[in-house]
């Protein structure tokens, strides 16, 4: 039986998440075997943003304070703009986005209510963390699209204008301390569930250890990079 990434250490290939300044970097990583067709990934990829973006407006309505407000409000702001700048590449592709991006709905839509919180604070923190680990992978994932992958890439490396849930979290935790525990158990529990979208977004519904050797790297970073993400609030991985 093939175990996971987690369950086993194997010695394998490094392969490194693009660093939000390289490009280039990032476009060597390898999925060609594992990677969905371009509208697949690019109809995932879009209406993820689309959810964001509808999750954030939401945001909006329950926060009373102004600050707050505009502060989510760019944050929303910024979804759009890489659910549109995907939209006009589906586009230019000849593809209809809704049509490319309508098999994803029922999915994602069930993944974005089972990161909803309670609290709004639960749910800024569910945005912030889940949209940073899908953008990082499917940055990782662009490089097997050509050139259509590089646009993919500079699009979702446009500001995305989340410092400001950090900010409204972190002040709410040093108004009330006890925040600080609720949040970081929040946080844990939206990793399984973001791993999974990112798992199901890969081609093989089994992965062979071959294949696992090629995705336990990315996957490993993903969680490096929420562990920096969690540790800049003050919330413990």
């Amino acid at each position: 039986m093939v175990k996971w990434f987690w369950q086993r250490r194997e010695p394998g290939r490094r392969l490194q998440l693009r660093s939000r300044d390289e490009l280039g970097e990032a476009l060597r990583v390898d999925f060609a075997q594992l990677a969905p067709d371009v509208d697949t990934f690019l109809g995932q990829a879009a209406y993820l943003q689309l959810g964001y973006f509808e999750t954030l407006s939401e945001l909006i309505a329950l926060t009373p304070e102004l600050a707050q407000k505009e502060s989510l409000s760019r944050a929303a702001g910024a979804a759009l703009t890489k659910h549109e700048a995907l939209v006009a590449i589906i586009r230019e592709r000849g593809g209809d986005p809704t049509a490319v991006m309508l098999p994803f709905r029922e999915p994602l839509d069930a993944f974005r209510r089972s990161t909803h919180g309670v609290r709004p604070q639960e749910t800024m923190l569910s945005v912030h963390i889940t949209a940073g680990m899908l953008d990082d992978f499917y940055l990782a994932l662009s490089s097997s699209y050509g050139e259509t992958g590089r646009r993919v890439a500079r699009a979702l490396l446009a500001d995305d204008d989340r410092e400001a849930i950090v900010d409204i979290i972190s002040t709410t935790i040093a108004d009330d301390p006890q925040w600080a525990w609720l949040l970081a158990l929040w946080g844990r529990r939206l990793v399984g569930d973001t791993l999974l979208i990112a798992r199901a977004a890969l081609r093989p519904l089994t992965l062979e250890s071959a294949d696992e050797a090629t995705v336990e790297p990315v996957f490993t970073q993903l969680l490096a990079a929420h562990s920096r993400r969690m540790d800049a609030m003050g919330l413990a991985a």
